[in-house]
């Protein structure tokens, strides 16, 4: 018996999910897979599930990626795919310590809504990822306090108590407190500084956000920087996040945009990326001209 013409075309149409996911993520659960998996396949998709470790490798049956991670896989996963030439939708399902593009986003935590979401919902949102080295970042990079914490963050803590990690690292950090001087050039702009934030997306380390006006779909690098970043003046400055203040209009804080951006250091000052360090000042970064497109 012959098979009806549109099941063969409902076939042909069937989305082909490649699910990578990462074990080691801070809210990592392969019951929440399992769940997330179904509910794909409940929607009509075909899954193949992957891991995120080592270099993301794309199948070419694929018509759908979904990243199941924080921020710091959805970093090298995306970056992987913004490397290659064959664009394939993306969507991020929040399984990670902080989740930064996962919020502003707005995909929902219970898989079968998400599920719907991606399959059925909205088109694809361009995400202009930003060029760092040989790599890429996507939600916020930044060298100051701020990195010399994340480069000090015990894995195995943070596995047990998620972000809190980052503020326990944080805190070795006030007895030696790190001052270097940064210089930051931009499209003929040049700034003195201690410290300094690039935002692609509208949160940073949570809810908070360091510009208010930075979308991920904006082709723009939102940049703050201290220039002068003691004990105190950092303080100020984070205590204004907390309470959600505008970065921008806080004393002792400059800000502006750019596409492109350059920052030079006398020592080797960690740089972060995504919540992860990526390498070290000097360094280079600008806003790709082709985006990816996320569901």
């Amino acid at each position: 018996m012959g098979v009806p013409a549109r099941n063969i075309a409902k076939q042909l149409a069937a989305p082909v999910v490649q699910l990578f996911t990462n074990p080691t993520s801070g809210s990592y659960s392969r019951e929440r897979i399992a769940e997330l998996a179904r509910s794909l396949e409940a929607e009509g998709a075909t899954v193949l599930h992957c891991d995120s470790g080592g270099d993301p490798e794309f199948a070419e049956t694929a018509t759908h990626v979904c990243v199941v991670g924080g921020d710091g896989t959805v970093r090298r996963v995306a970056g992987a795919m913004a490397r290659q030439t064959r664009a394939v939708p993306l969507s991020i399902y929040p399984s990670g310590t902080i989740n930064l593009l996962a919020r502003e986003a707005e995909y929902p935590a219970d898989p079968r809504a998400f599920a719907r979401l991606v399959l059925q919902g909205r088109a694809g949102r361009p995400h202009y990822p930003v060029a760092l080295g040989d790599g890429f970042f996507f939600s916020c990079a930044g060298a100051g306090p701020d990195s010399y914490a994340v480069e000090r963050v015990s894995l195995p803590l943070k596995r047990r108590i998620g972000r809190l990690a980052y503020a326990a690292a944080f805190c070795k950090l006030l007895w030696h407190w790190p001052r270097h001087s940064i210089r930051l050039e931009a499209e003929g702009r040049v700034l003195e500084c201690e410290a300094f934030y690039v935002a692609k997306g509208r949160y940073y380390a949570g809810a908070w956000s360091l510009a208010r006006a930075a979308r991920v779909h904006d082709p723009l690098l939102h940049l703050v920087a201290l220039p002068r970043a003691r004990r105190r003046d950092y303080a100020r400055f984070v205590f204004g996040l907390i309470c959600g203040r505008d970065a921008s209009r806080q004393a002792g804080v400059v800000s502006f945009t750019c596409r492109e951006l350059t920052a030079t250091c006398k020592v080797a000052l960690p740089l972060q990326a995504d919540g992860d360090i990526v390498g070290t000042l000097p360094a280079s970064m600008a806003v790709s001209e082709v985006p990816l497109a996320f569901c």
